[in-house]
């Protein structure tokens, strides 16, 4: 399983979950270290993920790629199951946001691999708030 970060979060914090997922295996990359680059449109790393055939997980800061007809119908197409962080991410320091990320992974990867299809939620910042579905 690969995680994929895009331009609405922090490198370090790809780098963070990164470190944790490579003694299972698995890896955190964020958009800058990948071959499509901090510059790719969300409809190109979409289609990056889509044609790798692995199985990502997407974390953004981004819920509007679910109202973009063009990046939605692309994105359901790749299957991908992703994760937005909440707005209150953005106002947390980034140690924070990492201890977050990392003790919720568990609940992340355990949904994810329920998913067998196009899905997105909402990731809470609280260690215990509900992953809320969003609609796409």
């Amino acid at each position: 399983m690969k995680v994929f970060f895009d331009n609405c979060t922090s490198p370090p914090l790809a780098a963070t979950l990164n470190g944790f997922l490579e003694h299972l295996g698995h890896s955190a990359a964020h958009i800058r270290h990948l071959p499509c680059g901090a510059g790719a449109s969300d409809a190109e790393w979409i289609a990056m993920l889509a044609a790798d055939h692995l199985r990502w997980i997407v974390v953004t800061g981004d819920g509007r790629i679910r109202k973009n007809p063009a990046e939605r119908a692309a994105y359901r197409a790749a299957g991908l199951c992703g994760f937005v962080l909440a707005p209150s991410y953005q106002k947390t320091p980034l140690h924070q946001q990492a201890s977050f990320l990392l003790w919720r992974w568990p609940e992340i990867e355990r949904l994810a691999n329920l998913i067998a299809g196009p899905a997105l939620f909402e990731l809470p910042m609280t260690r215990t708030g509900k992953m809320t579905q969003l609609p796409l």
